[in-house]
């Protein structure tokens, strides 16, 4: 299990890989994994999210509103992207822990350190989104691999599974990453780069 530091530094990086990537992208209109998304759409989901979370965990709550998809575009998804990184990075880094927030859109009060798990889990797996969508490999570090892939089996176990990611598919067993991205419902072979 990492510890609070460790996955604030483990969600600083995978915050900055898909900064990086987003200063890569011109095209918004490629599909990405994340079925009927394209990039436009995935990044404005992801800057919606960073924003809602970061005014809940600076405030201690934030209406549903505050999650809500920001629509980009080329010319300013990068700055966006940076910006909401930024912002959500900063209060996680300010908060307390063990403190409790609400989580409006999830219906639910984790404590930061929750929250904070919830994000890493998100960010990693939004960033090989991207990266597969624009056919590149990605895979965090070995640590945040160990930490999703847990995750995503308490996920994928849930009754019902969740409405957040798609139905889970079988773990393979050869390749932790792989499995997590599985257990998400994403098909990592299908998405491999040529």
């Amino acid at each position: 299990m990492l510890t609070f530091d460790e996955m604030l530094a483990a969600y600083d990086r995978a915050l900055y890989d898909t900064t990086t990537l987003a200063s890569a992208t011109d095209d918004l209109t490629i599909p990405t994994p994340c079925a009927g998304w394209d990039l436009a759409d995935l990044f404005g989901h992801m800057v919606g999210q960073n924003l809602g979370f970061a005014t809940a965990v600076a405030d201690g709550d934030a209406p549903v509103a505050a999650y809500e998809s920001v629509p980009v575009d080329s010319k300013d998804v990068a700055r966006r992207w940076q910006e909401s990184a930024t912002r959500v990075r900063n209060a996680f880094g300010a908060a307390d822990p063990e403190a409790t927030i609400h989580l409006a859109e999830f219906g639910f009060h984790p404590t930061v350190t929750i929250a904070l798990g919830m994000q890493l889990l998100d960010a990693a797996v939004h960033s090989w989104d991207v990266a597969a969508a624009l056919g590149q490999a990605y895979r965090p570090a070995e640590p945040t691999v160990t930490f999703v892939l847990d995750m995503a089996r308490q996920i994928a176990a849930q009754p019902g599974g969740t409405p957040v990611f798609g139905a889970p598919l079988p773990e393979h067993g050869s390749d932790p990453w792989g499995d997590a991205l599985r257990l998400l419902g994403r098909d990592p072979d299908q998405a491999a780069p040529a």
